[in-house]
């Protein structure tokens, strides 16, 4: 059992380390991406945007669609850069919640499961490094 847990668990995680980098890089670049395109489709057509906020009952379209879709645009603009990652995704986070699948996976492929897992508790059991998840 040790065997199976130290080449299913302790070594991808080991591997994972030298990448650990990497997950909030991809994690930035597909969501920034994303929400900057879509943004950036939204400031460029803003009328319809606004008719279509009005349609879906959104309140106050005529304030809430030019800064929804700027928050987007320049949000997702700085989180591809990086600069105040924290702010933009925060504020991106509340105005939308979709099309984070992707970056979460390749996230948890990469940072592993945490403390809060069956892979931790395993570890613990067979005396391997629970650092590592």
């Amino acid at each position: 059992m040790s065997f199976l847990v130290n080449l299913l668990i302790s070594l991808p995680a080991r591997i994972a380390s030298y990448f650990a980098w990497a997950g909030p890089l991809i994690a930035r670049l597909i969501v920034g991406y994303v929400f900057m395109l879509s943004g950036w489709t939204k400031l460029n057509n803003l009328p319809v945007m606004i008719e279509r906020f009005t349609e879906w009952g959104i309140p106050a379209p005529q304030i809430l669609t030019p800064f929804v879709s700027g928050v987007e645009c320049f949000g997702g603009a700085m989180l591809i850069l990086g600069l105040f990652t924290r702010i933009p995704a925060a504020m991106l986070a509340v105005v939308m919640l979709v099309v984070t699948y992707l970056a979460v996976f390749l996230w948890l492929a990469i940072a592993g499961p945490g403390a809060a897992s069956l892979d931790y508790l395993l570890l613990r059991t067979t005396g391997g490094d629970e650092r590592k998840t």
